[in-house]
C-alpha cells in the first residue's frame, strides 16, 4: 500500500475512533471518494492498538485508580476504584457477548452501505435529541451498576457499522443525565476493554486463517499516527465539552449520513 494511503487511513482511524461520528462511516466514505482498496486486518489492528495506547495514556490516572482499587479489594479492602473497575466490566459484557453472536451468525451482512448510512444518520439524530433534552447533573462518581449496564447495552449497538461506539455510549450516558465531559470520559474508559477484545479477536482470526502478522515499519507508522491523532482528539473534545454541546458532531453525522445515502441509492 502506498505511503499516502497508509498515512491517511491511520489519521482517519485515529481521529474518528473517539469522536461520536463513526470511524466505519468515514472509512467507507474514503473508499467511495478515492476508490482505495480495503486497508486489511493487519493495518486495522495496528491502528486500533495505537488508539488503545492513546486512551490509556490520557486516562492513566483513572486506569491507575481502578487498578489500585482492585489491588485493595484483593487485600480485603473495598474502595471506589474497584467499584468503577467492576462497572466497566459490567458495561463491557453486553458488547463482547453480542460481538461473538454477530461474528457467528451475521458475518458481513451488516456492512452494506445503506446500513452504514442509515445508522450514521439515525444515531446522529438520537445523539442530538438526548443531548438537547438530557440533564447535566451526574458525574462518574455518581455512577451505578445499572448505569453501566444501560451504557453497556448501548455499546452493543455499535456492532451496527455506522452507529459509532463512542456515539451510542455518550448518547446513553447523556440520557442518564451525565455531564457531557463525564459522558465522554465514561465512554472512553469503556472503550479500553472493547478495543482490547477487538484486538484479541482479530489476532485469533488471523491465526485461524494462517495469515502472517509481520511487524513492519508500516505497522509501527500506523500505530504511531493513530496514537498521536487519537490523543489529540481526546484532549480537544474534552476541552470542547466543558463549555459546549454535542450538536456539531450530531449535525456532521446527519450531513455524512445523507451523503452516504445518496451514494447508496444512486442519487450521486
Amino acid at each position: 500500500m502506498p505511503l499516502l494511503h497508509i498515512v491517511v487511513l491511520a489519521l482517519v482511524q485515529g481521529i474518528t475512533e473517539f469522536l461520536p461520528v463513526s470511524s466505519a462511516s468515514h472509512l467507507v466514505a474514503l473508499r467511495i471518494f478515492t476508490d482505495w482498496p480495503d486497508q486489511g486486518l493487519a493495518l486495522d489492528v495496528a491502528a486500533h492498538f495505537g488508539a488503545l495506547l492513546a486512551v490509556l495514556a490520557y486516562f492513566w490516572r483513572d486506569v491507575g485508580f481502578m487498578l489500585g482499587g482492585l489491588w485493595r479489594t484483593a487485600r480485603g479492602k473495598k474502595g471506589p476504584g474497584a467499584n468503577l473497575a467492576f462497572q466497566i466490566v459490567v458495561g463491557s459484557l453486553p458488547a463482547i457477548l453480542a460481538g461473538f453472536l454477530v461474528a457467528a451468525y451475521a458475518g458481513e451482512g451488516l456492512r452494506s452501505l445503506d446500513v452504514i448510512a442509515w445508522a450514521t444518520l439515525g444515531f446522529g439524530l438520537l445523539l442530538w435529541l438526548t443531548d438537547r433534552t438530557g440533564m447535566t447533573i451526574r458525574r462518574i462518581e455518581h455512577s451505578t451498576y445499572f448505569d453501566a449496564l444501560v451504557i453497556g447495552l448501548a455499546q452493543a449497538l455499535a456492532l451496527i457499522p455506522g452507529a459509532s461506539r463512542t456515539g451510542v455510549t455518550m448518547t446513553a450516558a447523556r440520557l442518564l443525565g451525565y455531564e457531557r465531559g463525564e459522558a465522554a470520559r465514561f465512554s472512553m474508559l469503556l472503550g479500553i476493554p472493547a478495543i482490547t477484545a477487538f484486538l484479541t479477536f482479530s489476532l485469533v482470526e488471523m491465526s485461524k486463517a494462517e495469515e502472517a502478522f509481520q511487524i513492519t515499519s508500516a505497522l509501527f507508522m500506523v500505530s504511531g499516527i493513530a496514537f498521536f491523532s487519537a490523543l489529540t482528539v481526546i484532549a480537544v473534545m474534552l476541552a470542547w465539552l466543558k463549555r459546549r454541546t454535542f450538536t456539531p458532531f450530531a449535525l456532521y453525522r446527519v450531513v455524512l449520513g445523507l451523503g452516504l445515502l445518496a451514494f447508496a441509492y444512486g442519487v450521486l
